[in-house]
């Protein structure tokens, strides 16, 4: 308190020209309309400014739960589309009625650790067993495929990334159902290899490529990428299609695990069937 006195003491000119100021500029804004309205409309831009600016920031701070709720909010809406739904009346399957069961459900998950530059790639997800996560599900992100669910601890997975050596993905051109296996090269982290295309498909660069009904990981339709560039070995009645994929990995952050409700009874069924023809 001694050294604030002091120190008001030394500098009491200046402290007085202050007041002073202050004083004849609140006798000018008074006795004066113009200046009065000027001051009005400055000191209401500078309050809007900063009003503003501590918006931002509180907004800023907020985006991380925000991310988190939308994430979940998407997880729901996914579930609830009509890729998630297989047709079924009376038991039966039928292309022609509106009544429908559930066969994925989704659940959002953030990326905790993440490789492009190896050859076999993987990312590690914020959910496990608890929140119901097993080995061979899905994993999509808003963009379209990610990978395959490869071990899982109780709050953790891992995912074997469509960047992987081992990683092949049923795909299919969306325009004529053409299909086949999708896989990375071990090049860029932007393409990937469709193989098995037949030489009589009329291919354009830009072509849609999606998931195929016969994979059992993830709905029909999934968005994969577009077919950058093809061409066909002399000895093969096949092409192989460049395509570039539609997930960015470099900038991924929350994702989708997919849980197929019948994958289960589907490879069962299919195991007893070769089990009978091996016989």
């Amino acid at each position: 308190m001694r050294n604030l006195v002091i120190f008001i003491w030394r500098h009491y000119f200046f402290f007085l020209f202050l007041i002073l100021e202050a004083l004849c500029i609140y006798l000018i804004v008074q006795n004066n309309k113009f200046q009065r309205a000027s001051f009005v409309n400055s000191s209401n831009k500078i309050s809007a400014t900063v009003l503003s600016t501590s918006e931002n920031i509180q907004q800023y701070f907020y985006l991380k739960s925000e991310n988190e709720r939308l994430a979940k909010e998407n997880a729901e809406l996914h579930s609830h589309d009509m890729l998630s739904f297989s047709i079924l009346v009376n038991g039966q399957y039928t292309l022609n009625d509106t009544v429908f069961r559930q066969k994925y459900t989704y659940t959002s998950a953030k990326v905790v650790n993440n490789s492009t530059n190896r050859r076999n790639n993987y990312l590690t997800l914020d959910k496990g067993s608890k929140q119901g996560i097993t080995n061979k599900m899905g994993v999509v992100a808003s963009s379209g495929v990610v990978g395959l669910v490869e071990n899982v601890s109780e709050n953790f997975c891992t995912v074997k990334s469509l960047l992987h050596s081992n990683t092949i993905i049923n795909s299919k051109l969306k325009k004529d159902g053409s299909f086949g296996p999708l896989n990375w090269d071990g090049g860029s982290f932007e393409y990937a290899t469709l193989n098995d295309i037949p030489t009589h498909v009329r291919l354009i660069k830009g072509d849609t490529v999606v998931t195929s009904q016969y994979t059992k990981m993830f709905p029909e339709n999934i968005m994969v990428g577009t077919v950058d560039s093809y061409y066909r070995e002399s000895t093969k009645p096949f092409y192989t299609v460049k395509i570039k994929l539609s997930t960015d990995f470099k900038k991924l952050t929350h994702v989708y695990i997919v849980d197929n409700k019948l994958r289960e009874e589907q490879e069962e069924l299919e195991k007893k069937t070769e089990g009978m023809n091996k016989e």
